[in-house]
């Protein structure tokens, strides 16, 4: 164990923590605030500072001296001057674009850098955006355009404070129950109330959109029924399969007081738009050929919805971001264990369903027995000899495919399979031979 600091800093932005340092658990959360964690194994956690990270940090509203202050603290050696440059950099943009609502039909762009207001002038892809100023100093653009200049300003390095307010929807009274349908006690944990409270904002144009991250098992649906209670307007749920449909319109039937009738279901089995409707990802973008158009897509402007609610936000499809750009006027919560996208488009979801609002460390939740305790093991299975030969000769992505299939693993679960016998067994696995 390391009688040093517990972090080590790289020049291109990795942060590399020590896990058997005695300070690692300050250092872990004090991380998660700015860093995306990259990997976890056994000795060394990998962490990596992008635009992004600190887009998050800065929305809430973390200052920049605090992250270099405690960089410091935990840093084993200096931090890279090159590092701290492109962090108070990317830092500062956020913040230096603000769109404000003028009028019924206009927004402005208040740019406060007058470097960067010459530079977005100056882009061609964005042109399409400015209306006739009027002789007006500033940036103006129709209100319709709002998700879509919001998420080409991204695309280009620049994130949007957005501060152009929320209409309301229907109206529907919600209240949570003191005892469950089963019974027992209930009533949000503090940091539930903490994550509803961090979303909503008082009603002010600074909240109404945006991320929350928290662990499996932390109840995150929970918040999601703290937020609907608090708005108490008709709410659109997207979820990710029809399971999670059932588990939703349960919690909603147990946990508040909203009538069965006011919930409703759209699915492959049943098509219902009540005040409460939940829906899937899938069932928004199904078709029945490539070149049909998405009908159900018109499920976000077809009603006046007053909150929308992302489940597993990370797991968002294309056409559903496209549908969201055009209804940045509703409020919009996102729900996930994790900001990490496979198709690396984490930028699209901070433009169109908002920032990060709130998360907690998972370990923090372990330690005040709210989540089960996680044993995390790694096991290396060294290929056979016949593999190792494929993979020497292999690109880096064929690379990957073969050691995640290395059948030696098979002999390695069957062992622990058989150490845990009679115990509940979950098997993920990453590819399926077909």
């Amino acid at each position: 164990m390391s009688s040093q600091k517990p972090l080590i800093i790289q020049s291109d932005r990795t942060l590399m923590l020590e896990v058997g340092h005695p300070g690692y658990v300050e250092c872990r959360d004090f991380l998660a605030i700015f860093a995306e964690l990259v990997k976890s194994p056994e000795f060394i956690h990998t962490y990596r500072v992008t635009p992004l990270s600190l887009w998050n940090a800065a929305a809430l509203g973390v200052p920049f001296e605090e992250i270099v202050e405690g960089l410091d603290n935990f840093s084993r050696y200096d931090i890279p001057s090159n590092v701290i440059v492109d962090m108070k950099e990317w830092h500062e943009t956020y913040g230096k674009l603000v769109l404000h609502k003028v009028a019924q039909d206009c927004l402005e762009l208040e740019v406060n850098d007058s470097r960067i207001l010459e530079r977005i002038r100056n882009i061609e892809s964005l042109e399409e955006f400015w209306m006739d100023d009027d002789g007006r100093a500033g940036l103006f653009i129709p209100q319709v355009k709002r998700g879509d200049l919001k998420h080409a300003l991204i695309k280009v390095g620049y994130p949007v404070k957005d501060l152009c307010g929320y209409l309301d929807g229907e109206r529907l009274d919600v209240t949570l129950r003191s005892i469950d349908l089963d019974g027992n006690s209930f009533a949000m944990r503090d940091y539930q109330k903490d994550a509803v409270d961090l979303f909503y904002c008082a009603g002010q144009k600074t909240g109404g959109s945006g991320v929350i991250v928290l662990p499996c098992g932390s109840g995150k649906t929970i918040i999601g029924l703290g937020t609907i209670a608090q708005i108490s307007n008709h709410t659109l749920i997207i979820t990710t399969n029809n399971v999670s449909v059932r588990q939703w319109r349960d919690e909603l039937l147990s946990k508040t007081h909203i009538d069965e009738t006011d919930i409703g279901e759209f699915t492959g089995r049943v098509k219902e738009i009540k005040p409460i409707t939940i829906t899937t990802y899938q069932m928004l973008t199904h078709r029945r050929t490539k070149d049909e158009p998405l009908r159900n897509l018109g499920i976000f402007t077809e009603h006046n919805w007053g909150l929308i609610i992302y489940d597993e936000v990370h797991m968002l499809p294309a056409p559903v971001f496209r549908a969201t750009t055009e209804i940045q006027a509703r409020r919009r919560l996102g729900l996930t264990a994790t900001l990490v996208r496979e198709d690396g488009k984490e930028d699209d979801v901070f433009a169109l369903i908002g920032p990060k609002r709130y998360d907690v460390p998972w370990k923090t939740l372990e330690s005040r027995g709210y989540i089960a305790e996680a044993i995390c093991t790694e096991y290396r299975v060294p290929l056979s000899a016949e593999d190792e030969l494929e993979y020497a000769h292999a690109n880096k992505r064929a690379k990957f495919r073969i050691a995640a299939e290395n059948q030696r693993k098979k002999e390695l679960v069957c062992e622990l399979m058989e150490k845990h016998a009679g115990e509940s067994i979950l098997i993920i696995g990453q590819y399926i031979s077909q």
